[in-house]
C-alpha cells in the first residue's frame, strides 16, 4: 500500500481500538451530565482547528522570529491570538504558546524568581490550586510559599489575613486566583497589598476568565502585574495556557517560555486558541456567561432547599462547593454514587476539611458545560433534584440505574455533537 493511500485511511481502519474509545466518549459526554466546574464543551470550528494540518508544524520563536522555515501562516494564527485575547482583556501583552495553565503559571514564576523566594499563594484546601505553593508540586519544591486563606466564619477570602502574611514575610510575588472557590475575588485590593509590600502580583484566573472576559467579574489585568488561565474551561476552548502581562515583562516573559520552558508551541492549539477567543469576543457571549452564574446559583439554591449546606453560603460564579459530609456523606462516596447516575462531578476538599484530600468532604459542582448544551433554570432545578435522590439513593444500584435513564433523558433534549453521536449509533 502507498504512503499516500496510508495517510487517506480514516481512523476506524488504521486503529478500531482507539477509534471506538472515541466513539464511546461522544456517548457518554452527549448521554451523561457534566457539573465538573473546570470542563466545558469546544464547538465544532474549535475542534476543526485542532485537527488540523498545522500540528505538523515546527515553529520554535515568535511571529517574525522562527527558527524554522515555513512559519508564514503560522505567524497568522499566532498573531490573531495574540491580538484577539490582548482586545478580549484590556491587556498590554498575550503569550498564547504556554501548553498548559501549569506552565502558564511556572513562565511566571521563572520570570519574576529565583529558588527559594518567597510568595503568597492560596492554600489548596480552601481552594487554590497545586501550582500555588502545594509542597508535591514545582512551585512549592523551588519556591518557599506560604499559604493563605478564608476565613472561618464565612468562608470567604480573609484579605485581613492575607495583609498580616504580607507585612510579616515581605513576599517577592502574591499569587491569587482559585480553582474551588465560589465568591468574586477582589483583585485591586490584593494588588493594593502587594504594593505596600514592595511585591508583584499574579492573577490565575483559570476558572473565571469567561465572566471576566464577559465583565460579569472585576478583572486583575488593570491591577496585576501576569495574569495567567488556560483556554479550556470558561473560556470554551482547547486546552492550553494563556499569559497575559503589563508590556514592560514582555520581552523577559517571552523569553521564560521560549526558550526558557518549551520548545515548538502547538500550532494547532494555538489555532483553536484564536477561534475561541474570536468567539468569545461575540456579544452573544455574555449571555452565554451570565447564563452559567445564573445557572449555578438556582443549582445551589435548590440543593441548598434539599438540606445540603453550600460552602460560603452561595456563588457567584460558575461553581458551588457542596459540603455533603454534613450530611454523612463522604466526596469520594458522592462522586462515585453520581458517576453511576451518570452525573459527573468531583471530589473536593472544603475549608478546614477533617478528612483526606482523596476522601473530602465535599463536592465541587459546576454549570459552564450544563449551559453550553443550552440548559437553563428550570434544568438545573432537575439537576439538583436527580442529585439528591442519587445521593440517597448511593447503596442502591436499582435506583441509580433508574436516575441514570432519566439523566439520559434529560440530555437527549439538548444534544450535543448530534453527527458524531450519530456516526457512534449507526455502527
Amino acid at each position: 500500500m502507498s504512503s499516500g493511500n496510508r495517510m487517506e485511511r480514516p481512523l476506524r481502519q488504521v486503529d478500531p481500538e482507539v477509534a471506538e474509545a472515541i466513539d464511546r466518549e461522544v456517548n457518554r459526554q452527549a448521554t451523561g451530565l457534566e457539573l465538573i466546574a473546570s470542563e466545558n464543551f469546544v464547538s465544532e470550528a474549535v475542534l476543526e482547528a485542532m485537527g488540523s494540518v498545522f500540528t505538523n508544524k515546527y515553529a520554535e520563536g515568535y511571529p517574525g522570529r522562527r527558527y524554522y522555515g515555513g512559519c508564514e501562516f503560522t505567524d497568522d494564527v499566532e498573531r490573531l491570538a495574540i491580538a484577539r485575547a490582548k482586545e478580549l482583556f484590556g491587556a498590554e501583552h498575550a503569550n498564547v504558546q504556554a501548553h498548559s495553565g501549569s506552565q502558564a503559571n511556572q513562565g511566571v514564576y521563572f520570570t519574576v524568581l529565583q529558588p527559594g523566594d518567597t510568595v503568597l499563594g492560596m492554600d489548596l484546601s480552601h481552594g487554590g490550586h497545586l501550582t500555588h505553593g502545594h509542597p508535591l508540586n514545582i512551585s512549592g519544591i523551588l519556591y518557599n510559599f506560604v499559604a493563605y486563606g478564608v476565613s472561618p466564619e464565612d468562608e470567604r477570602l480573609d484579605y485581613d489575613g492575607l495583609e498580616k502574611l504580607a507585612i510579616e514575610h515581605r513576599p517577592k510575588l502574591i499569587v491569587c486566583g482559585a480553582s474551588a472557590y465560589p465568591r468574586i475575588i477582589d483583585f485591586e485590593r490584593i494588588a493594593a497589598i502587594a504594593a505596600k509590600v514592595g511585591a508583584k502580583t499574579m492573577a490565575d484566573i483559570a476558572h473565571i476568565a469567561g465572566p471576566i472576559a464577559a465583565g460579569l467579574h472585576p478583572s486583575p489585568v488593570p491591577h496585576c502585574d501576569f495574569v495567567t488561565s488556560t483556554t479550556h474551561k470558561t473560556l470554551r476552548g482547547p486546552r492550553g495556557g494563556l499569559i497575559l502581562c503589563k508590556k514592560k515583562y514582555r520581552k523577559d516573559l517571552n523569553r521564560t517560555v521560549f526558550p526558557g520552558l518549551q520548545g515548538g508551541p502547538f500550532v494547532h492549539i494555538m489555532a483553536a486558541k484564536a477561534v475561541a477567543f474570536r468567539e468569545a469576543l461575540q456579544p452573544e457571549y455574555r449571555v452565554y456567561m451570565q447564563q452559567i452564574i445564573d445557572n449555578c446559583r438556582v443549582l445551589a439554591e435548590r440543593l441548598a432547599g434539599h438540606g445540603y449546606r453550600i460552602v460560603s453560603g452561595g456563588t457567584d460564579n460558575h461553581m458551588l462547593m457542596l459540603d455533603v459530609f454534613s450530611r454523612g456523606i463522604t466526596g469520594k462516596v458522592a462522586e462515585e454514587a453520581l458517576e453511576q447516575a451518570a452525573i459527573t462531578t468531583n471530589k473536593n476538599t472544603i475549608p478546614f476539611d477533617k478528612n483526606p484530600p482523596m476522601v473530602a468532604s465535599g463536592l465541587r459542582i459546576g454549570t459552564p458545560a450544563v449551559t453550553t448544551r443550552g440548559m437553563g433554570e428550570t434544568e438545573m432545578q432537575a439537576i439538583a433534584d436527580l442529585i439528591a435522590r442519587a445521593l440517597e439513593s448511593r447503596e442502591d444500584p436499582a435506583s441509580l440505574a433508574a436516575i441514570r435513564g432519566e439523566v439520559a433523558e434529560l440530555a437527549g433534549r439538548f444534544p450535543l455533537y448530534l453527527s458524531r453521536q450519530a456516526a457512534f449509533l449507526s455502527e
